[in-house]
């Protein structure tokens, strides 16, 4: 594990959150993945959130976000997956979306918590992914029990929304391509930048701006379009995740906060999720579109309000231990 504090990127109007460290941690295969931990100045730490981001995200997306919860005097540790950001990338085209085994993003964010979140973070540690995130959490939370105290999962990425072809034909048709060994092949042109009127993505022109001249200037950051392999890896995974026996086993009280006016992930997939899962509920921001934390304030303010009742969970006394070195 290697330290860089000048290893964040700021640009206009979204400079760097003060306070914080940087470095390189290496996960499953030899990948070099990038991270940062930013400190609140409250005297006592409330606890840490770990941010998981979705595709095509990075560190920098979210830098109003982590100064949210640091005014609250929580910690927040996050990283880039592989594949993206300024982690390494996985094809000779840096801006393909590739995946070669959803296991990799599980290895991903279970080194992160053993290597990083444990030793150099603040008790109590929560929860909070965003779409692919999201279904990267869901898949391990029977494994977080003990370790993370709650959960947030905004718009998860649990269901194709709006796709011409059933779920199951395009998970065939992906999953032939990357038999035969063409799993790195694209599913689309890459139409970077697209124009702001009818983007699925948020209903704030000025947060689309940003992020739209983040990724401009600094195109090392973007992906293009997923691979066969990305999208094949992700049905089966949403298959898996969405079933009783997975929902049972879950214990980690979990929070999933769907968006009403989403193209991505429909707000009904989110909501029969929440009403099948035990130590789950589902609560849904209506006109709000997929990026619920980069959305006007009339919908953000309101996802934020949601997630600043939910974690941390209140706490008398600091535990002696870390949950991350129990049993779950």
């Amino acid at each position: 594990m290697k330290q860089d504090a000048a290893l964040l990127i700021d640009t206009e109007g979204n400079p760097a959150p003060d306070n914080h460290v940087t470095g390189w941690f290496e996960s499953a295969g030899g990948k070099r993945l990038r991270y940062a931990i930013f400190k609140s100045r409250a005297v006592r730490a409330r606890g840490t959130v770990v941010l998981l981001q979705g595709r095509n995200e990075c560190i920098e997306k979210y830098y109003e976000t982590i100064r949210h919860f640091t005014a609250r005097g929580l910690w927040v540790a996050t990283f880039d997956w592989r594949g993206q950001g300024l982690s390494d990338r996985l094809t000779k085209n840096p801006l393909r979306g590739h995946l070669r085994r959803f296991e990799d993003l599980q290895s991903d964010l279970s080194i992160f918590l053993e290597t990083i979140v444990l030793p150099e973070t603040r008790l109590p540690f929560c929860m909070l992914a965003h779409s692919m995130g999201s279904l990267v959490a869901l898949s391990m939370a029977p494994q977080l029990t003990n370790r993370i105290e709650r959960m947030v999962l905004l718009a998860p990425f649990i269901e194709l929304s709006n796709q011409r072809l059933p779920s199951w034909v395009i998970r065939a048709i992906a999953g032939m391509f990357r038999m035969v060994g063409l799993g790195w092949v694209g599913t689309g042109r890459d139409r970077f930048p697209r124009e702001f009127e009818n983007n699925a993505l948020t209903t704030d022109r000025a947060r689309y701006a940003r992020n739209i001249g983040l990724y401009t200037q600094h195109p090392e950051l973007r992906l293009g379009p997923p691979s066969a392999s990305w999208v094949s890896q992700m049905l089966r995974t949403m298959n898996k995740v969405t079933r009783f026996e997975h929902l049972h086993s879950i214990q980690v009280p979990t929070l999933m906060i769907g968006a009403g006016n989403d193209p991505i992930v429909s707000a009904r997939a989110v909501e029969e999720l929440g009403n099948r899962f035990r130590a789950g509920r589902s609560i849904i921001i209506d006109g709000a579109r997929h990026e619920l934390l980069q959305e006007a304030d009339r919908y953000r303010l309101a996802t934020l309000s949601a997630i600043d009742a939910f974690i941390p969970p209140d706490q008398e006394t600091e535990p002696e231990e870390s949950p991350l070195n129990q049993t779950g």
